[in-house]
């Protein structure tokens, strides 16, 4: 029997029928997804690989696929995936590391401009109120020209963020598990402990994975040693950030705003405080959401996956997996 590959149907792209022209000479390809709580269908329990968006994988559901060799994950973070747990059953799990981080890059620092030159809220005010008679003020923006930027996070995103900020004349300051020197080097960025990051930046840019050491990482103590005059951009995952907290910094002037494209919990709830709040710009997930990087993504979980079922070693497996051979995948 050929192979079973079943594709998350929460999944865009601008390539229709991408998957199933590229796989479909070594595969049957099925879109379906499910979730955590329910019984995955049965005509999808034989898969032999899957590439998922951002569905949970963990042993309650493995044992529903007992033939799985890969999950590929569409997206460079895969704090969904129990990867221990793939790697007890020898399955491979893969990721998409590098060719997003120019889009999210991108995305980041047009956040940074929307806060810095309140563009929603011009864009708002031209709409109603530039061509009355007794208009209000528009509230006065401030350069990038100058300003320091702290980024917790210097890998691939991060290090794309601060090439672009660099064109803004920007200053950098970063966190990072480890020291980045090419980045000290070239992008003359001067690494500090997280505190002092936090207390002198006017722009801190979150690019960090959520692992159980960076749930949280920015709770209140941490909002409440940035400046008063600061924003928190936030294009990782919405956990890495206490919601709450962020809720209560913005609304009492702890910070000045934030951009943020992930949230805690997503879709974000219509009754969430961040609606309604003027300092705020938000996004729904997008980071990645452009032509371009969504093919790239797609073909890259393709690539991992026609690997797998030949019997080789996928080239993306996530950082756990590494030097790993898992006979199940062999023919």
């Amino acid at each position: 029997m050929r192979p079973k590959v079943i594709v998350s149907s929460g999944i865009r792209t601008d390539n229709p029928g991408l998957f199933e022209e590229e796989l479909s000479g070594i595969a049957n390809v099925f879109f379906s997804t499910f979730r955590r709580d329910e019984t995955p269908p049965e005509e999808i329990r034989d898969a032999d690989a899957m590439i998922l968006a951002l569905e949970l994988i963990d042993e309650h559901v493995l044992k529903y696929f007992p033939k799985l060799r890969i999950i590929a994950r569409y997206g460079v973070g895969y704090d969904t995936v129990d990867v221990e747990a793939c790697t007890r059953r020898g399955i491979y799990v893969t990721y998409t590391p590098g060719i997003l981080s120019h889009a999210v890059a991108e995305l980041t620092i047009g956040l940074m401009l929307c806060l810095s030159r309140r563009l929603i809220q011009a864009d708002n005010y031209v709409r109603t109120e530039w061509a009355k008679p007794k208009k209000p003020m528009l509230p006065m923006g401030m350069d990038l020209y100058g300003k320091t930027l702290g980024i917790v996070g210097l890998g691939r995103i991060g290090y794309e963020v601060a090439v672009r900020a660099k064109a803004f004349n920007m200053k950098i300051m970063y966190n990072d598990i480890e020291r980045k020197y090419e980045a000290e080097k070239v992008l003359e960025a001067r690494y500090a402990d997280l505190e002092t990051l936090l207390g002198g930046s006017d722009f801190v840019s979150i690019h960090v994975p959520l692992t159980s050491q960076t749930r949280g990482l920015i709770g209140e103590r941490e909002l409440r040693l940035m400046k008063r005059t600061a924003y928190v951009i936030n294009t990782s995952r919405g956990p890495v950030i206490d919601e709450d907290a962020l809720c209560r910094a913005l609304r009492e002037g702890w910070i000045a705003g934030a951009g943020l494209d992930v949230f805690s919990r997503e879709p974000l709830p219509l009754n969430s405080p961040l609606i309604g709040m003027e300092n705020v710009v938000l996004a729904p997930h997008v980071g990645t959401y452009t032509r371009e990087t969504r093919k790239a993504m797609a073909l890259m979980c393709i690539e991992n996956v026609r690997s797998a079922l030949s019997g080789e070693i996928p080239p993306n497996l996530v950082p756990e997996q590494k030097g790993k051979i898992f006979e199940r995948g062999r023919n």
